[in-house]
């Protein structure tokens, strides 16, 4: 197997293991009387996603030589993205869940940015496939992705305007 597909199977399995963690908090937030906002968004995020890591094993060569240094910058970013789902804990879902009353998170990286995941995710994005010379496939995602964001942070901040005082 290559480098491309030792990557590319890396992260698919993070994200699986992630979407079981979030299947759980979610269920669990629902209980609680957690509300969702933005269901029929959800999908676009899914498609957004699952399209990126197809279209590097669609396009990209098998054999292509990854830019190491690239690769490390995508790994270190595989540690933020831990240290905000470690520091949501149980909050953590890929889906906008409200729970009314409860405290917002304000440790972690949280303490620094009112979105971290988000810009995680954005450099992610962009990094993994210029990590392998995949600079149209970077290009389009990041479009893509910023659009999605753009349009998921606002209504996330609509959303949690009552419980930050706004």
């Amino acid at each position: 197997m290559t480098a491309l597909y030792w990557t590319l199977s890396a992260v698919a399995l993070q994200r699986l293991i992630e979407l079981v963690y979030a299947r759980s908090n979610t269920a669990r937030l629902r209980r609680m009387g957690a509300v969702e906002t933005d269901a029929e968004g959800y999908p676009l995020y899914v498609l957004l996603h699952a399209g990126w890591l197809a279209s590097l094993a669609t396009f990209v060569p098998a054999a292509t030589a990854p830019h190491w240094p690239l690769i490390g910058v995508f790994a270190l970013l595989q540690l933020g993205r831990v240290w905000v789902i470690a520091s949501l804990g149980q909050y953590w879902t890929t889906r906008i869940m409200t729970l009314p009353d409860a405290a917002l998170v304000q440790t972690g990286p949280f303490r620094f940015l009112r979105h971290p995941n988000y810009l995680l995710v954005v450099a992610e994005i962009a990094v993994l496939p210029l990590a392998f010379g995949a600079v149209a496939i970077a290009a389009t995602f990041s479009a893509l992705n910023a659009a999605l964001i753009a349009r998921r942070i606002r209504i996330e901040d609509r959303v949690l305007a009552p419980r930050r005082g706004v």
